[in-house]
């Protein structure tokens, strides 16, 4: 009866054991799922960031492009406005001295 009373205490220790394992195993594949499951959804926060941001850029290029087109025509009417402008023209001051 002794041997048998070690054999089931063995097994069940054993058993203990390899449950314990397990539940380990367990805990270690919760803890990676949980570390996944957060970089993959800072990856997709770090992608919507991206695309917010690159939609900023194109909206500012455009808008950098057009106020560069409103320069022009502004410096061209200037130019215009000061070569009718007898304020602006060109003055001789040596011939007028003598």
């Amino acid at each position: 009866h002794l041997s048998g009373r070690r054999s089931w205490k063995v097994e069940r220790a054993h058993s203990t054991m390899m449950n314990a394992d397990m539940d380990a195993v367990e805990a270690e594949n919760q803890v990676e799922l949980e570390e996944k499951t957060r970089l993959i959804n800072q990856v997709l926060e770090l992608q919507h960031t991206l695309e917010d941001l690159s939609a900023r850029v194109d909206a500012v290029k455009e808008e950098n492009l057009k106020l560069k087109s409103e320069n022009q025509v502004l410096g061209q009417y200037i130019e215009n406005l000061m070569s009718a402008s007898s304020v602006f023209q060109t003055t001789d001051t040596k011939s007028k001295r003598k």
